[in-house]
């Protein structure tokens, strides 16, 4: 099992800025996520998951 990632390891997994995370968070969206005392935490293989079950863009 990998190592859950922070919120930074998140946005430079998925490419985007960490504000986009936090806004992504307050909307409900995006990959699951776990509180581990003050801290977000993300597990590799859910964030995986949740990045293929995103709809394919056609065009």
């Amino acid at each position: 099992m990998d190592k859950p990632w922070g919120i930074e390891d998140l946005a430079n997994f998925l490419g985007v800025p960490k504000n986009t995370i936090y806004q992504w968070r307050s909307k409900g969206y995006g990959p699951p996520s776990r509180k581990v005392g003050r801290y977000v935490k993300y597990l590799p293989d859910e964030v995986r998951r949740w990045l293929h079950s995103l709809p394919k863009e056609v065009g």
